[in-house]
């Protein structure tokens, strides 16, 4: 048996709604690897800039909502102002983000993407893509759903409301 074959198996039908803790073991550490290959193409292409993972999250949720305040990137991230001030910092001063001062709230800060920075995000996102379209295709659309909906119930309701309303998605 194929070693997709034996994952179907594992992992089909009614056996899900029965998981052994062996199972979810296997689906503990999948995720792990997966995530670990996810980023591996990103990784590579930050390290050669002395970025890493919060500089690359950065700049795709600033391309994903241009003009978002730094409060609405800190409340998607969940990170502390301090860490999310260092990265932006560095992101500025390379010339990847643009911070402009609100027009209503002098106080509020807009980021944008430059030029370059939009650059960046598109080598990125374009490995990242390249990686999930390749998997999609491999599992087939009802695995794909499955996948998705699997993600979503995983997420923290408050996060998942915010992923829905951003991404179009029924609650």
């Amino acid at each position: 048996m194929s070693e997709r074959g034996a994952a179907n198996t594992a992992f089909s039908g009614e056996s899900l709604l029965f998981l052994t803790d062996e199972q979810l073991r296997r689906g503990i550490e999948a995720m792990f690897f997966a995530y670990r290959g996810f980023t591996a193409d990103p990784d590579k292409i930050l390290q050669g800039q002395a970025y890493g993972r919060a500089h690359h999250r950065a700049i795709h949720f600033i391309n994903r909502s241009p003009g978002t305040t730094v409060n609405n990137l800190l409340a998607i991230l969940g990170v502390t102002k301090q860490s999310l001030n260092r990265v932006l910092r560095t992101l500025v001063d390379d010339g990847l983000v643009e911070s402009r001062v609100g027009t209503r709230d002098k106080r509020e800060r807009h980021l944008y993407l430059t030029g370059e920075g939009t650059d960046l995000e598109r080598a990125l996102s374009n490995a990242q893509r390249h990686r999930m379209r390749a998997a999609f295709r491999a599992a087939g659309p009802e695995a794909v759903a499955g996948f998705r909906t699997v993600l979503e119930a995983m997420m923290d309701p408050e996060l998942r409301r915010q992923y829905l309303a951003t991404t179009g998605g029924e609650p």
